[in-house]
């Protein structure tokens, strides 16, 4: 590689300017997930300002899984192209960009754009967080530092109904993108790797985002209309043909977007399929629980969000304490004590969705939280372990991409689940009921998946990268 600033001698040191990295783009990235939870709590009041339908609002959440899907995939190249530095300058642009497009925003489209832009950033910052925790942490903190990184990607979606809620029925919903204004970190971030000069896949590029953007628009149009429509199908039919496209470009191109060498390691495979799990399951909920509250229990939009925070709570808490267990006892204890707390938690909401109060609920995603805070940090830590450090940025690539996809999935599936049952029903609130119990019980059975696969991922010692 064409070096301009080598590292071959880099010390793996963990002090105040990697922690002041790792935050500055964690808080950026948790300011994006944050916005984009928080602001379905407003769109009653966005569709009542703009004068436009639920079809129409809905793009305020697609537009911006379009964006991140596009720009996730790129980030193993950027990470080698350019600096660390320029890479979160231009993360940092593009969000600030974003919260003055959606705060000062007058019409719809204004604040699409917006939304859109920080979209952006997101996609640049979230990547590029667990790139620098990777290459410049210490092995011996390695865990802790993932804990720290994944408490952003765990608790955010989470956060976001309670933070929205809040401040739109006491300031207005343009207060959602003031008060997530990211810190600025540029002093702190360091050059950790060689910047090479490989030439960007456009062919590659193009394939995968527009793959991705069939599924988000599949996964979309299925939830409102049905799974059966023949747009459905054509949508799904041109994402396995476009994924098929990028698969067989990069196996064949010089300098790939995306190293699919990453799938050859079988527990890094399995990891993966943990986490893109748990995913499903954590939007899934942030969806579920708040829109229950209102619809079933009558609350009000604070009270139906801070259902959530508890949890919040306790796995911010946990977040950097489990990878300390992590790096002390391994990781097979507390992966599978997580999951397992997962499972329950989404179990019991299944169990008891039919008489369950505000308490009961709390103290129930408080279980799931702690189980997820356990998880999620480590699970990441253990399947990267299994990479060689050449294509850990392309590992971390594909997790951060399916992460994102997942949670849009889950988030449609479970909105098709209890839109099903509501169409036609005359008591409102009962059906809302017997969908979301459908909905748990779904979520439950994806919950198992996670234990399974990191149950035989943690079955044997890890592997030096």
């Amino acid at each position: 590689m064409n070096g301009s600033t080598a590292s071959q001698g880099f010390e793996h040191v963990l002090d105040a300017r990697l922690v002041m990295s790792v935050v500055a783009a964690g808080i950026m990235s948790f300011s994006g997930v944050t916005v984009e939870t928080a602001m379905n709590v407003t769109f009653p009041s966005l569709m009542s300002e703009f004068n436009i339908t639920t079809s129409t609002v809905q793009w305020m959440t697609t537009s911006y899984l379009l964006v991140l899907a596009t720009v996730v995939p790129t980030s193993s190249y950027l990470n080698k192209r350019f600096r660390t530095k320029s890479v979160f300058i231009a993360a940092m642009a593009f969000y600030i960009a974003g919260i003055m497009c959606g705060f000062t925003a007058r019409s719809f489209p204004m604040l699409l754009c917006g939304r859109t832009l920080e979209g952006v950033g997101t996609g640049i910052a979230l990547p590029l967080m667990f790139n620098v925790i990777t290459e410049q942490a210490p092995k011996k903190n390695m865990g802790v530092m993932m804990g720290i990184g994944t408490l952003v990607t765990a608790m955010a979606p989470a956060v976001g109904p309670s933070v929205g809620g809040w401040l739109a029925e006491n300031f207005g919903w343009r207060m959602i993108f003031a008060a997530l204004l990211p810190v600025l970190g540029v002093f702190s971030i360091r050059q950790s790797h060689e910047v090479s000069r490989d030439p960007f896949d456009i062919p590659g590029w193009l394939a995968i985002a527009a793959a991705f953007a069939s599924l988000v628009f599949a996964v979309d149009l299925g939830s409102s209309m049905g799974w059966t429509n023949p747009a459905e199908l054509c949508l799904l039919v041109a994402f396995t043909v476009l994924l098929v496209v990028f698969v067989r470009r990069e196996g064949r191109a010089g300098h790939p977007l995306i190293s699919l060498a990453v799938f050859s390691h079988r527990r890094f495979v399995m990891g993966v399929v943990a986490l893109v799990c748990l995913q499903f399951v954590v939007l899934g909920l942030s969806f579920l629980i708040p829109n229950y509250s209102q619809l079933v229990m009558g609350t009000g939009e604070t009270e139906a969000g801070s259902i959530l925070l508890p949890g919040c709570v306790v796995g911010a808490c946990m977040a950097p304490l489990s990878g300390q267990i992590l790096d002390r006892f391994g990781p097979r204890r507390p992966i599978l004590v997580g999951a397992s707390c997962a499972l329950l938690g989404t179990a019991l909401f299944a169990a008891l969705s039919e008489s369950l109060a505000t308490a009961v609920a709390i103290a129930i995603y408080v279980c799931f939280a702690f189980g997820q805070s356990l998880m999620v940090g480590n699970t990441m830590t253990e399947s990267l372990s299994f990479l060689p450090a050449a294509i850990k940025a392309d590992g971390n690539a594909v997790i951060n991409t399916l992460q994102q996809l997942a949670g849009a999935i889950g988030t449609s599936v479970v909105t098709a689940v209890v839109n099903a049952v509501q169409v036609g029903a005359t008591d409102m609130a009962w059906a809302t009921m017997v969908g979301t119990r459908e909905a748990y019980l779904l979520l439950a059975c994806v919950a198992v998946v996670p234990l399974v696969s990191m149950a035989w991922v943690t079955s044997r010692p890890t592997q030096a990268a």
